[in-house]
């Protein structure tokens, strides 16, 4: 019954990383009672060997994507440079500083852009070689038991 549980825990809280759970087939005509027993076995054995509990794993949310200042500090940067230039090119370093602001705050959403979308990248490669280190772990834990294991 408890494997029967983990195992629907597992199918609920994210397909990509459970989508990585390999293939087992008995091996010696174990039953399925048998097999569902060692399935929450081995599940037990490598999460405790893995120190990775796969249902945290895939419930991991990723990178927040709200505001992080970077278009705020484009923006001062931008409006700082653009009034400097306002002033020596047209003597009028409100409209270099308008300009610039704007010109910073697009540069700074860039940056920012890319920055959040590197870090979620990371995220999901940690994620995915934490869940590929814990099915290996599944695994053999299942060959042991008498398995074959795809």
């Amino acid at each position: 019954m408890k494997a029967i549980f983990l195992t629907a825990a597992l199918a609920m809280t994210g397909g990509a990383a459970f989508a990585a759970k390999p293939a087992v087939y008995p091996a010696h005509g174990q039953s399925p009672s048998k097999q569902s027993q060692d399935d929450g076995a081995c599940y037990a054995w490598a999460k405790q060997n893995t120190g990775i509990d796969p249902a945290v794993v895939a419930g991991t949310p990723p990178p927040p994507q709200g505001p992080t200042g970077a278009r705020v500090g484009g923006a001062a940067r931008g409006a700082a440079a653009g009034a400097l230039i306002g002033d020596v090119n047209h003597n009028d370093p409100g409209h270099g500083a308008a300009v610039g602001a704007t010109a910073g705050a697009v540069a700074g959403g860039v940056r920012s852009r890319r920055q959040h979308a590197a870090q979620a990248q990371n995220a999901q490669a940690n994620q995915q070689a934490e869940m590929n280190t814990y099915w290996r772990a599944y695994g053999a834990c299942m060959q042991g038991r008498g398995y074959t294991v795809q």
